[in-house]
């Protein structure tokens, strides 16, 4: 069993490092013509081939409920920069594409908010944030429960 204690320590530790770190970076949205969850799903969509991703891969990787990735989604294509057609893979999901304008924004914000995250996160070496990387994903990962 692990050190109780020691266990609460890291995790408040941890918090708090997350919380100071995100409100740092998180100016980079203030002026950017992005909120911070357009930005999230831009990411994921400008990642996906073609630009273009299926609603359910969005909303897997947002910190939101399903529900308000459609509504979000949904004033994103309003504000033009996003396209949803139905999947043709799933007739009850549908895909998401960014548009040139959602593209344009998000690649001009994601390089100022990736030169402000390695700026802040400078304060480690290289060996440290493949540890963090690593330990971060651990937690993350799949939890197994002992017999």
């Amino acid at each position: 069993m692990t050190n109780r204690r020691l266990a609460i320590d890291a995790w408040e530790s941890l918090f708090r490092a997350q919380h100071e770190v995100f409100t740092e970076v998180s100016a980079d949205f203030e002026d950017a013509g992005l909120a911070q969850s357009e930005y999230d799903v831009l990411l994921t969509v400008t990642r996906a081939p073609g630009m273009s991703a299926r609603l359910k891969d969005v909303t897997a990787n947002m910190l939101i409920s399903q529900p308000s990735v459609s509504r979000l989604v949904d004033r994103m294509v309003a504000a033009g920069l996003l396209t949803k057609c139905s999947d043709p893979l799933d007739g009850r999901g549908a895909v998401v594409s960014a548009t040139e304008e959602g593209a344009a924004k998000f690649r001009k914000l994601a390089s100022a908010h990736g030169r402000s995250i390695a700026e802040r996160m400078s304060t480690l070496s290289d060996e440290e944030l493949e540890s963090l990387r690593d330990l971060t994903a651990k937690l993350r990962g799949p939890r197994v429960e002992e017999c």
